[in-house]
């Protein structure tokens, strides 16, 4: 089972992304960034982050340490802004905690010029990604982290925040287990992801009593969508292990390169600017401008 903290101090929200996560000290003199189940996101993106991160550990690739979070809103008495306090309001009990990794940087554009990854690394988190439905690891948001960045330890890749993953947990009338995706996008595409041999290596340790280990991970409370938390969890497994058998129909091997992907950003800013009013096309657009994404360092001090 994950370990369970108490959370005694709570330091800031991050404002990072629309769930609006925390960073808080816990009982275990550890420090967390706390996945709160009253954000506008739900429980199923907690269950998302439990699922996909717990199974990147088990098959070889750095993710945080997750815990389970008691959290009293009376320790957050101090945050001055009012919609943070509303969620945390709506938080008080169980949550999600991510171990803080001191120091982070974000996998951002600029990067990932000068950071070497091994196309079978790259190949592998593509592949969990891919295996997961991972929608939001892109050249825009890529939900990674270079850490450490200091002392003699050499950077490494780490995987964190998967909340949007699972999405066929949105809708389970319309998941198909083989269905692929469009990964074109994905972080690591210009590195040439070696996916299959992270097919070969990866797929046969896809389990189901792997993926039964890691659904029993998931508190009960966040399995609503079925009479019992059981159904909820069988289901889970029945759709993981459908979709690793089947990675044949959806296993991505095609990625453009950098350049392409810069050209491809280009004609649809020209495309978007074009169509602005007059008034508006002096605003940049900032969702293709490269280093939009916000830096955890920053934050976190």
């Amino acid at each position: 089972m994950l370990r369970e903290v108490t959370a005694t101090r709570y330091v800031n929200p991050l404002h990072t992304g629309g769930s609006v996560p925390g960073v808080v000290e816990a009982d275990d003199l550890g420090t967390y960034v706390l996945k709160f189940t009253g954000s506008a996101q739900g429980v199923k993106a907690l269950v998302a982050e439990v699922v996909v991160g717990e199974l990147a550990r088990r098959l070889g690739l750095r993710f945080p340490e997750l815990v389970l979070a008691h959290f009293d809103p009376a320790v957050a008495a101090d945050e001055p802004h009012q919609e943070v306090q509303d969620l945390l309001r709506a938080s008080a009990g169980l949550n999600l905690g991510m171990d803080f990794l001191p120091g982070a940087a974000d996998f951002t554009p600029e990067v990932a010029e000068v950071f070497p990854v091994d196309p079978l690394e790259a190949g592998r988190i593509v592949w969990l990604d891919a295996l997961t439905v991972n929608v939001d690891r892109t050249v825009h948001s890529s939900n990674l982290m270079v850490w450490p960045t200091f002392g003699t330890a050499p950077p490494r890749l780490w995987l964190i925040d998967h909340g949007a993953a699972l999405v066929f947990h949105h809708r389970w009338d319309g998941a198909a287990p083989d269905k692929a995706y469009d990964f074109r996008h994905h972080a690591l595409g210009g590195y040439g992801p070696d996916t299959r041999a992270a097919d070969a290596a990866l797929a046969p340790r896809v389990t189901e009593e792997l993926l039964r280990e890691v659904l029993a991970l998931v508190p009960d409370a966040w399995l609503r969508d079925f009479a019992t938390p059981d159904e909820a969890r069988d289901a889970y497994v029945t759709y993981l292990l459908a979709r690793a058998r089947s990675s044949a129909t959806w296993l991505p091997t095609d990625f453009p390169s950098r350049d392409e992907l810069a050209a491809a950003d280009a004609r649809r800013a020209a495309v978007t600017r074009k169509g602005r009013p007059a008034w508006l096309k002096q605003v940049p657009d900032l969702h293709g401008r490269p280093g939009a994404e916000q830096d955890w360092s920053v934050h976190l001090g």
